[in-house]
């Protein structure tokens, strides 16, 4: 039984990682490659979050902190530092950790609401540092001369290398998070996002996970604002802003909470909507907020399981058979 959902599992990625190849080969269009290179980042984003709230349950409000933690850090270090950008991953990596650890530690003795509004306002004094360290972030004009990654003599600009590189690193994540889902961690986490009394009375160390899920939902970001600076090679801190963070939880809430395969689903329509909707580009908070109440009013569990419920619903009505009262 192992050994079948072992291949089962090896099939699922492989077909996946074909169908990214294909794609890359297929889509010319600099514009749709970008966007596509967009959902990827995005699809990072809502992965390492949707840990932290789909199966820990612990709300986060301000996850855009730690995304341009991750994108300011690496643009100093290679802007200002003259650093490689490998070695500015390292630092960003390693200094998102060390701030959502220290962080975490006394946040998430907060619960409900209260953590929702410990993380919004950690979200906005991040922010506020953006705009205003500007010997370092350049403030509101912003930090440009971001330098593209490269490979040895390969460089990776916004063509088909940058949308291999991050696809690739997104086949990662979705395999780090399937396997810590699939493992103890990711029962006591359920188990926490249950009841963290009955867990803690089960002898899960809720606070020990809590804080280490945390610190990996915020890597999480960070790698993906990594990616983000060396796409665009431009940061200003409006992209990390209260609204990316509602942005990101709206990834997260459409593709369904406790769904890895539904961070992609809701960085793919999170990031073509604005497209669609460009004429209520005056009311984003509206719409947000509008497509958040209907999701959780009509499919608390996403667009992936509401679906599938549905889809189960109808077949066991059509596959129920009809019986005739006995004359």
């Amino acid at each position: 039984m192992r050994g079948l959902e072992n291949r089962n599992s090896h099939m699922k990625y492989a077909l996946f990682s074909l169908s990214i190849v294909l794609t890359g080969w297929w889509v010319s269009n600099p514009y749709y490659l970008q966007l596509l290179t967009f959902i990827g980042i995005y699809t990072v984003l809502a992965l390492g979050l949707n840990m932290l709230m789909g199966y820990a349950g612990q709300i986060s409000l301000g996850h855009a902190a730690f995304y341009g933690i991750g994108a300011y850090t690496t643009a100093i270090a290679t802007v200002h530092w003259n650093w490689p950008p490998w070695l500015g991953l390292l630092l960003a990596l390693g200094l998102t950790a060390v701030i959502a650890f220290l962080i975490a530690l006394p946040m998430l003795k907060l619960t409900g609401y209260y953590l929702g509004m410990g993380t919004l306002g950690f979200g906005m004094i991040f922010y506020i540092l953006f705009r205003e360290w500007t010997g370092f972030t350049g403030g509101t004009s912003g930090l440009v001369g971001i330098p593209p990654l490269s490979i040895g003599a390969l460089t990776l600009d916004t063509g088909s290398g940058y949308f291999y590189l991050v696809w690739g690193i997104v086949v990662v994540c979705f395999v780090i998070c399937e396997r810590i889902v699939n493992s103890r961690v990711g029962r006591a986490l359920r188990a926490i996002h249950d009841s963290e009394r009955a867990a803690a009375a089960m002898g899960v160390d809720t606070s020990r996970l809590k804080v280490w899920v945390f610190v990996l939902s915020a890597v999480f970001a960070s790698l993906a604002g990594f990616l983000y600076a060396h796409l665009v090679t431009f940061i200003s801190p409006d992209s990390f802003d209260f609204i990316v963070s509602i942005r990101i939880v709206t990834m997260v809430v459409i593709g369904g909470m406790a769904s890895i395969w539904g961070s992609l689903l809701g960085a793919s329509v999170l990031t073509f909507l604005p497209d669609w909707l460009h004429v209520f580009s005056d009311y984003e908070m509206v719409v947000y907020g509008l497509i958040l109440m209907v999701v959780m009013i009509f499919l608390p569990q996403g667009f992936t399981r509401g679906m599938l419920d549905i889809y189960e619903r109808a077949r066991s009505r059509y596959s129920r058979p009809s019986t005739s009262p006995q004359g």
